[in-house]
C-alpha cells in the first residue's frame, strides 16, 4: 500500500510539474515576435504587458481614433516568414468588426500616421483558419490610417 501511495504522489507532480512548464500559445507568439524584433532591428513597443507589439512609424494627427471609430486605411498583412496574405487600398473598416489586434493598435496613431502591428494569435485568429492564414499564427500589419470618423 505505500508503495503504491508513493506511485501517485511521484505522478501527481510529475503531471503538475509538466503544465508548470507548458508554455502557453501566448508565451510562444511572444518568442516568436520578439525574434521577429530582434532580426529586423525594430524599435518596438507593447501595448501594456499583452504580447501585442508596434512600431509607430508615422504619428499622424493630433487626434486618434478609437476602438469604435469607422477607418479608411491602407494595409498590408503578412506572416513572420514574409508571406503575404492580405492588402488593401483606400479601404473603409468599421474597427469593432476587425481583430482585436487592430481594435488595440490602430487608435494609436492619428490620421496620416502609419504603424506597424505585431500581433499575437489570440488577438488575431486564434487557433482557427482564416483563408491562407494558420491557426495560431503571429500576423503583422503596416497600416496607414488615412482618414477616420
Amino acid at each position: 500500500m505505500i508503495d503504491r501511495t508513493k506511485f501517485y504522489i511521484v505522478l501527481v507532480i510529475l503531471v503538475i510539474s509538466g503544465y508548470s512548464c507548458t508554455k502557453t500559445q501566448l508565451d510562444k507568439d511572444r518568442e516568436i515576435i520578439e525574434k521577429y524584433i530582434a532580426d529586423k532591428n525594430l524599435d518596438a513597443l507593447e501595448i501594456s504587458n499583452s504580447g501585442m507589439f508596434y512600431v509607430i512609424e508615422r504619428p499622424g494627427g493630433s487626434q486618434h481614433p478609437n476602438a469604435y471609430s469607422l477607418v479608411t486605411v491602407n494595409y498590408v498583412g503578412y506572416l513572420t516568414d514574409g508571406t503575404e496574405f492580405g492588402h488593401d487600398d483606400t479601404v473603409k473598416l468599421s474597427l469593432p468588426q476587425t481583430i482585436m489586434g487592430w481594435q488595440m493598435g490602430v487608435p494609436l496613431i492619428g490620421e496620416g500616421g502609419r504603424i506597424k502591428l505585431l500581433i499575437p494569435s489570440q488577438y488575431g485568429y486564434g487557433n482557427n483558419e482564416q483563408g491562407d492564414i494558420p491557426k495560431n499564427s503571429v500576423l503583422i500589419f503596416d497600416i496607414d490610417l488615412i482618414l477616420f470618423n
